[in-house]
């Protein structure tokens, strides 16, 4: 496995960055090992739930991790308010650094992952493939 730690600037879109850099650095297989840093906006997908509840405020990355394919990204974090209250979710779009966010992700040079719909859960599942 390669690695591939990077830092996302302010103003970055998280989830659209990181499926940029994936595109251009690991274009068949990558997962995001872990990520810290802050966030301005949240946009997090509850379980069960369709559509991102959005988070305002000074918001810290607490945990950050998931699969990069060709077919896009899915990303889980928890992220804290000033409040220490913390929340998480599936990592949707819009999702905006505050200050920083450092990320290490493994590039899996050997695989190849796709998203395909699976009959048991009807939704987009990953598979793994050979490369």
């Amino acid at each position: 496995m390669r690695t591939l730690p990077l830092r996302l600037v302010p103003g970055d879109d998280l989830r659209t960055k990181l499926e940029d850099i994936a595109r251009l650095h690991a274009p068949e297989a990558a997962f995001v090992l872990q990520g810290i840093g802050s966030l301005s906006v949240a946009q997090l997908r509850y379980a069960g739930l369709d559509d991102p509840a959005e988070l305002r405020g000074d918001l810290e990355i607490l945990t950050l991790a998931g699969s990069l394919s060709p077919d896009g990204a899915h990303l889980h974090m928890s992220v804290s308010d000033r409040d220490g209250r913390v929340y998480g979710g599936h990592v949707a779009k819009g999702c905006i650094v505050r200050t920083t966010a450092e990320i290490l992700i493994g590039c899996l040079e050997e695989h190849r992952f796709s998203r395909e719909t699976d009959p048991a859960t009807g939704f987009p599942e990953l598979v793994v493939r050979p490369r």
